[in-house]
């Protein structure tokens, strides 16, 4: 298992509660292991963040960011949250709200290409 903040736990229980609309569309798309067979998780605790999705078999992190991650003070929270995660042998996908709400199945390839070229799992038919 990996670290987390126990204190995070009532808060990501809020964000499952209270998903975006692009949160909600992705995650139609990802649970019950409709992706290569793999279970992934929402607003899962890692470290001290809260991470929209994380697939642990995959080691694959996948963010979507709204319009407030352009701005220079979030995007350098961004890269340390992304820095942090990657310490821990995780891959961090990132993709704007808009994109998944437009573009969701270029989005979903992407997701599908990261986790079956991921090292860490055996390949996948």
């Amino acid at each position: 298992m990996k670290p987390y903040n126990n204190a995070l736990k009532p808060f990501a229980r809020h964000l499952r509660s209270n998903m975006t609309d692009a949160e909600q569309v992705l995650w139609q798309r990802l649970r019950r292991k409709q992706i290569h067979g793999l279970q992934f998780y929402r607003q899962k605790p890692l470290l001290d963040f809260i991470v929209d999705f994380f697939c642990p078999k995959a080691a694959l992190v996948i963010e979507i960011d709204g319009s407030q991650h352009l701005e220079s003070q979030h995007k350098a929270k961004d890269a340390r949250r992304d820095q942090g995660l990657a310490q821990l042998g995780l891959r961090v996908l990132r993709f704007d709200s808009r994109q998944v709400l437009r573009e969701t199945d270029a989005v979903v390839e992407v997701i599908y290409r990261a986790a079956s070229e991921n090292p860490l799992q055996p390949p996948l038919s």
